[in-house]
């Protein structure tokens, strides 16, 4: 295990014991955040098998990684259990939080459609909606405590990669790509997001997490199936880039036209690309090719049951979509604790 994979685990580990720093955690996202949601629909996009969660201590939970994400690394510095999948039993007595992260699922109602049924980012807040309107008053003693609690409670939006992978990037499945520019596109997707912002807050949520897109450029589902020079597709990074631009542009607004409201910038797409092609500033050696083995020659999704690679910690990618544990707990650490990362950090945004 690299120095720097154990001093990540080390300062996020720091936080766990004492009162929880915020009374629940609440998720919104893709693929980057499921926790087993897929694992009840009817969906090809699944992760409930080995090699998936191979250093999970509960194995294989449906994260699509081998061990935590970036959302549970989030959940343990808030010292709060990882918030339950919103499809499974315990969602609905959970009082800390809830996780309705899909995999293949986005903004779009349409996008991931092509893999069976996910939960779009509006049957997402649909569920949400119906928590904060029925399940939480239940669970709490009075109207003002339901006020506080929702007000203090944090919400983590991560949710945007499938819109392009699942749908603009995917021309003989889905017409988007046709019908707007990179830049009109990036516009609906932010327009879109910035809605979900609202409905949350008009529901009473307050604090919100945001991140940018990482580089799918360089993902082995994109730099290895499409010609091009160097170790990513760099048109592909650019296109996410208009995405993120204009997301940072929107938290802007939404920070002034919502009073009270405050929000986390998560920018790291600059980290995951530094990451990616400078791998031994972090220890890593291989940022190109899957540490399961990984259907489609290494471009897709783990191959059930077979094992991954003995050195997970040296590799970027899981499979060909998603990181193995050491990117997203260097994400996390550096989002608690550097503000050119997350601005403001989770330290700071506890605190707020």
């Amino acid at each position: 295990m690299t120095l720097i994979l154990l001093l990540s685990i080390f300062q996020l580990a720091r936080f766990a014991c004492g009162a929880p720093l915020a009374p629940a955690l609440y998720i919104f996202g893709d693929s980057l955040s499921d926790d087993g949601n897929n694992n009840f629909l009817p969906t090809v996009a699944k992760a409930n098998f080995l090699p998936y969660g191979e250093i999970f201590p509960a194995g294989a939970t449906g994260r699509f990684t081998n061990g935590r994400t970036v959302a549970d690394f989030i959940a343990e510095f808030l010292k709060l259990s990882y918030p339950p999948p919103s499809m499974s039993v315990k969602a609905s007595s959970s009082i800390t939080g809830v996780n309705y992260a899909s995999g293949a699922c986005g903004i779009l109602p349409k996008t991931g459609s092509v893999f069976g049924k996910c939960l779009n980012l509006d049957e997402q807040l649909h569920k949400f909606k119906i928590r904060a309107k029925t399940e939480v008053p239940r669970q709490l003693k009075s109207k003002n405590e339901t006020i506080k609690y929702l007000a203090s409670s944090i919400f983590l939006f991560s949710i945007g990669s499938n819109d392009y992978l699942g749908n603009y990037l995917d021309p003989q499945h889905f017409d988007s790509s046709k019908r707007y520019s990179p830049q009109q596109f990036a516009q609906l997707l932010v327009y879109k997001l910035s809605h979900a912002f609202k409905r949350v807050y008009k529901l009473g949520g307050r604090k919100f997490i945001t991140f940018e897109l990482g580089p799918l450029g360089c993902i082995p589902a994109i730099a290895k199936t499409i010609p091009h020079k160097g170790k990513c597709m760099e048109e592909t990074n650019q296109m996410i880039s208009l995405f993120n631009k204009n997301l940072a542009v929107a938290i802007q607004k939404l920070t002034v036209s919502l009073p009270g409201s405050q929000f986390v910038y998560g920018r790291i797409n600059a980290l995951s690309y530094d990451l990616i092609t400078n791998p031994s500033k972090y220890g890593l050696k291989d940022t190109s090719n899957t540490c399961c083995d990984a259907l489609n020659n290494g471009t897709s999704t783990c191959i059930r049951g077979k094992i991954s690679c003995p050195n997970p910690e040296q590799f970027y990618f899981f499979d060909a979509f998603h990181p193995t544990e050491l990117p997203y707990s260097l994400i996390a650490s550096h989002c608690i604790n550097d503000r050119s990362i997350c601005s403001p950090t989770l330290k700071e945004f506890v605190k707020l």
